[in-house]
């Protein structure tokens, strides 16, 4: 039971990891120096789908790695 909580762990952890570098930034170092101010956009299509994927499976890798914890 371990071995299969750990493993899907490993997956869930590499799944999240691709929905975090799939997401989109807006303007990169712009924002740093003032170009993006006042620029505000609503998610729509592919891009909330990946959002609310991250989420998702950043709460089931919190979750796996809790129940890591209580099983050991």
């Amino acid at each position: 039971m371990i071995q299969i909580l750990t493993i899907v762990q490993i997956i869930t952890a590499f799944l999240l990891i691709g929905a975090i570098l799939m997401q989109q930034r807006g303007g990169g170092l712009s924002q740093i120096f003032g170009g993006g101010a006042g620029m505000y956009h609503t998610r729509r299509g592919m891009e909330r789908t990946i959002f609310i994927a991250t989420i998702i499976l950043a709460i089931l890798f919190l979750a796996g790695a809790a129940l890591n914890i209580v099983i050991r």
